[in-house]
């Protein structure tokens, strides 16, 4: 599963873990996450993050 990060704070969002600590359960995937939903560090919204990039996963790639 893709992570996610805040473009204002750079709060990660790893389904992985989700976000207990504003009701999201680990294993949720970005697309299961609420429209509302808001960056819990920064208050910043969904649609402020941006899919996180693994360069060098796509470098290996060719």
């Amino acid at each position: 599963m893709e992570k996610f990060v805040c473009d204002v704070c750079g709060w990660e969002y790893d389904p992985e873990y989700g976000a207990p600590e504003v009701g999201i359960a680990p294993g949720t995937p970005w697309e299961e996450v609420p429209d509302d939903f808001e960056c819990p560090f920064c208050r910043a919204e969904k649609i402020q993050f941006t899919q996180d990039v693994d360069y060098y996963e796509i470098y290996k790639r060719g």
